[in-house]
């Protein structure tokens, strides 16, 4: 029997990772969009206060975590987690503006992945994996800060594309799962058994 302790950790972002919260908000916030508005795009840091509020509108609404659609990357990348034997959480974080948002997300990861320990923290970087999965680049960097042998697989997002450091692999799409594969099976190599 394999003891579930020496097994290497995984861990896996849900927001943008696991989950499709940039679709969501994008459908809501063109739902609340007068005609002469922009589109909503994510992480903009230009963001009109106004805008940032019609988010925390949006995500304060019974049930919007909970009715997230999976996010396919993700689970392509926790797929190969699972063949390669990695011990798989979910790491995500709590927002403080929308505490209902924590057992939403717990309720979300019930539904779809029933099998993973769910964390959700205020800071990732305080946790332990060998792996994390992310699209967020603070919480990436916050992350290696702590683990600079650690591996990190980052789902490709317009907000992610010039972050850049020699741990981190920017994952597009099915073509690079040979080199995920590859990358995971190197850090699962250098854990004992």
């Amino acid at each position: 029997m394999t003891n579930k302790l020496a097994e290497p950790i995984a861990l896996f972002d849900l927001d943008g990772t696991l989950a499709d919260y940039d679709a969501a908000m994008r459908r809501d916030m063109r739902l609340l969009q007068a005609p002469s508005e922009p589109d909503w795009h994510a992480h903009d840091d230009d963001e009109p206060e106004y805008l940032r509020q019609r988010a925390k509108i949006i995500r304060r609404q019974p049930g919007w975590w909970e009715e997230l659609e999976k996010y396919p990357p993700g689970f392509e990348v926790l797929s190969v987690a699972r063949e390669l034997e990695f011990q798989c959480h979910v790491l995500t974080k709590g927002p403080a503006s929308a505490s209902s948002s924590w057992t939403e997300k717990l309720r979300w990861c019930q539904k779809h992945v029933p099998d993973l320990l769910v964390t959700v923290t205020q800071d990732k970087g305080l946790v332990y994996g060998k792996v994390l999965v992310d699209d967020w680049p603070p919480y990436v960097s916050r992350w290696l800060e702590w683990r600079p042998r650690g591996l990190v697989i980052m789902p490709a997002h317009p907000w992610n594309e010039r972050f850049a450091h020699d741990n981190v692999l920017r994952y597009a799409d099915r073509a690079q799962l040979p080199e995920v594969r590859e990358r995971m099976a190197a850090i699962r190599a250098t854990c004992a058994d």
